[in-house]
C-alpha cells in the first residue's frame, strides 16, 4: 500500500547502477521542458519531481515520505496539513501535477482527487497527468486501474480542462509495452 512506511523508503533508495548513470536525466529535462511554474504535486512522494521542478509543493498521504521530502529542504504537506497552510489558496498555482499517482486509484477516485486540488489552480493554468505504460503498470503491485491516453483524455474531460498535448514519453508507446519507464503523458489547460 502506497502510505505505508515501507513504500517510502522504496521510493527513497534507489539503486547504485542507477545514480552511477543518472537514469532519472531525461525524466527531469522532460518535466522541466513543461515549463510548468509554481506547481503543486499531488501525490509528491519523496521530492523527485520537486527537485527537477526547483519551484513548487508537494502533497502525499505517506508521511514517511513527506518526512523524507523535508529532509531534502522541499516544501511538502499531507492533505490535512495542506489544507491548514499558507500555500492552499485559491488560483495561486500556475499547475497541477500527477506523476504516477492515478494509476494507484480508480477513475472515479482520481476524478475526485482531481477535483478536490483544481481550485488551486489558476485559471489558464496547466495540469500534467503521467502514467506508466503497460510494462511500467505491471511492475508494481500497488497499480490498481491502467490509465491510458484514452483514459486520462476521459478524465481531463470529465473535469471540463482543455487538452493541449497527449504522447508517449521517451519513446513511442509500442516500447512501453516492454520497457518499464516509458510514460503517457497528458497535458490540459483549466478554463
Amino acid at each position: 500500500m502506497t502510505s505505508d512506511t515501507t513504500y517510502a523508503h522504496y521510493l527513497e533508495h534507489v539503486a547504485w547502477w542507477k545514480r552511477l548513470l543518472n537514469v532519472r536525466l531525461p525524466y527531469e529535462w522532460h518535466i522541466r521542458s513543461l515549463h510548468l511554474g509554481y506547481v503543486l504535486e499531488v501525490g509528491c512522494g519523496v521530492g523527485r519531481q520537486l527537485r527537477a521542478l526547483g519551484n513548487g509543493v508537494g502533497i502525499d498521504h505517506n508521511t514517511e515520505a513527506i518526512a523524507i521530502a523535508r529532509r531534502r529542504g522541499f516544501t511538502a504537506f499531507s492533505p490535512a496539513e495542506f489544507r491548514a497552510s499558507p500555500c492552499a489558496r485559491a488560483e495561486s498555482f500556475d499547475a497541477l501535477l500527477l506523476a504516477h499517482v492515478i494509476e494507484h486509484m480508480t477513475f472515479s477516485r482520481a476524478r475526485k482527487l482531481l477535483a478536490d486540488y483544481l481550485p488551486y489552480v489558476r485559471s489558464g493554468g496547466q495540469v500534467a497527468f503521467i502514467t506508466p505504460q503497460e510494462a511500467g503498470f505491471r511492475s508494481d503491485p500497488t497499480h490498481v486501474e491502467f490509465m491510458d491516453i484514452d483514459a486520462l483524455r476521459r478524465l481531463a474531460r470529465a473535469l471540463q480542462l482543455e487538452i493541449v498535448r497527449a504522447y508517449s514519453f521517451p519513446f513511442p508507446h509500442w516500447v512501453g509495452r516492454w520497457f518499464v519507464h516509458n510514460e503517457f503523458v497528458v497535458l490540459a489547460r483549466k478554463l
